[in-house]
C-alpha cells in the first residue's frame, strides 16, 4: 500500500475512536498521535471521564492484544507480568508465565500508573525505554506498541519524575461541560442498553506500522524557524522542556501533519506542544495561552469558536426554559438576547475573511447554524 493510499486513515482512526464519545475528541487525537508516532500519553483527570474505554477501543480498531489494569502501591509484579512457573522453578529456572499479561500486550493502559510501588514502576521504565522486559536472568523482548497512563494528578514525587518524563504526550481530561450533558446522557444511556458500537473500519498493525514510518517523510522544514521561537518564549515563561522532549516533539508535529493529510508540517502542526510542553497542573492553560498568541492560525479562531459554540448552546438551554412569554420582561430580555446573537453572527462570520483554512472555515459555518436555530427559536417564541 502506497503512502498516498494510506493518508486518509489517520483521520478515519481519530473518528471513528471518538464516535461513541461525547466531548472527547481531544482525548482521541492524543491516543491516535501516540500511535502514529510509537510513544506513551498519559491521561491527567479524575475517574469516569472515558479514559480506559478509549484505549480499548483504540486496541479493537487496531486490533491489537490490550492489557488494563488498576495499580495501588499492594500491586504485585505478578499481576503485571505473570506468575512464576512453579514447575520450572523447580528445575532450577526462573520463568514467568506471561499469558494475557503485560509482556505480551500491543496496547497497555495503566489505570492510577503513579501509585505503584518501585519495583513496578523501574520495570516499566525499562519497558517503556527499551521494549524489554528483564525479569531475573531473563531478558524478554515485549510486544509493547504505546503504553497509556492514568492519574488522578501529576506525580510530585521526585522518584516519579523519570517515568513521567517517558510520557511523551500529557494530557489534563476534564469533565463534560453541564452544556452537553443531554448528550451524555442521551450517549451514555445507548452504550448501557447496546454497549458501545463495533467500529466502522479495522487497520491491521502492518498498516500502523507503514502510519509510523511515513511519519519519518513529513517534510518539518516549514516549521523549523517557528518551533525554535515558540522553545524560547515557552523557556522564558519558566516552562521547560528537557533537549529530549524538544528532540521528540518533531515526531509528534510530523504525526500531526499526517493525521491532516499532509506530508509537510505547517505552522498549526505546531499546536502539539500542548501536549508535549506542561509539566504541572497549571502549565497546561499557560502553554495554551502562550500557543494562542505565537501561533496566529486557524487554532486561534478555533479556539475561539469553541467557546462561541459552548456560549451558544448555554443560550439555548436558557431560551428552551421560557415555554412562553410570560412578562413584558421576558420579551425584552429575548429580544436583547436576539440582538446579541447577530452582534456574535457577524463577529463568526468575519473570520471568513481573515482566515483561508477549511477546518476553520467549516467550524465557522457549523456556529452560524448554531446561532442562527437559537434566533429562530426566539423569533416562534416572541411572534407566538
Amino acid at each position: 500500500m502506497s503512502l498516498s493510499n494510506i493518508m486518509s486513515i489517520p483521520s478515519k482512526i481519530l473518528s471513528e475512536l471518538s464516535k461513541p464519545f461525547v466531548s472527547r475528541e481531544e482525548e482521541a487525537k492524543v491516543i491516535v498521535l501516540a500511535l502514529l508516532t510509537r510513544e506513551h500519553a498519559v491521561l491527567i483527570g479524575e475517574p469516569g471521564t472515558a479514559k480506559s474505554a478509549l484505549i480499548r477501543r483504540a486496541a479493537q480498531i487496531l486490533s491489537m492484544k490490550c492489557f488494563t489494569y488498576l495499580l495501588t502501591k499492594y500491586t504485585e509484579p505478578s499481576e503485571l507480568f505473570g506468575p512464576l512457573d512453579i514447575n520450572a522453578l523447580k528445575q532450577g529456572k526462573y520463568v514467568r508465565i506471561t499469558t494475557n499479561k503485560l509482556p505480551e500486550a500491543e496496547i497497555v493502559f495503566l489505570d492510577e500508573i503513579f501509585r505503584a510501588n518501585s519495583a513496578i514502576l523501574n520495570t516499566l521504565l525499562t519497558i517503556m525505554n527499551e521494549r524489554l522486559f528483564y525479569d531475573g536472568y531473563t531478558e524478554i523482548r515485549v510486544k509493547l506498541w504505546s503504553l497509556f497512563g492514568a492519574s488522578n494528578e501529576v506525580p510530585e514525587d521526585p522518584e516519579l519524575e523519570a517515568l513521567y518524563d517517558r510520557f511523551l504526550l500529557r494530557h489534563l481530561v476534564k469533565p463534560v461541560t453541564d452544556d452537553r450533558w443531554r448528550d451524555l446522557l442521551k450517549a451514555a444511556w445507548s452504550i448501557e442498553k447496546e454497549g458501545y458500537p463495533r467500529p466502522g473500519i479495522i487497520v491491521d498493525r502492518d498498516t500502523l506500522e507503514k502510519l509510523h514510518r511515513a511519519v519519518f517523510h513529513v517534510d518539518l522544514s516549514p516549521i523549523e524557524s517557528k518551533l525554535l521561537k515558540i522553545f524560547s518564549v515557552l523557556e522564558s515563561k519558566n516552562i521547560h522542556l528537557t533537549d529530549r522532549r524538544k528532540g521528540k516533539a518533531l515526531k509528534v508535529i510530523a504525526a500531526h501533519a499526517l493525521l491532516n493529510g499532509r506530508t509537510t508540517a505547517s505552522t498549526e502542526d505546531l499546536i502539539v506542544l500542548k501536549y508535549i510542553a506542561p509539566h504541572d497542573v497549571d502549565d497546561f492553560e499557560k502553554v495554551n495561552i502562550i500557543l494562542s498568541e505565537e501561533l496566529k492560525t486557524a487554532y486561534r479562531y478555533l479556539r475561539e469558536l469553541d467557546e462561541i459554540a459552548s456560549s451558544i448552546r448555554e443560550v439555548d438551554s436558557y431560551v428552551s426554559s421560557f415555554p412562553t412569554i410570560s412578562s413584558r420582561f421576558v420579551e425584552y430580555r429575548l429580544i436583547e438576547i436576539y440582538r446579541d446573537l447577530e452582534s456574535t453572527k457577524e463577529r463568526v462570520l468575519a473570520m471568513l475573511n481573515e482566515t483561508n483554512d477549511d477546518a476553520v472555515r467549516k467550524k465557522v459555518c457549523e456556529v452560524v447554524e448554531m446561532i442562527e436555530g437559537v434566533m429562530d427559536k426566539i423569533k416562534r417564541k416572541i411572534e407566538g
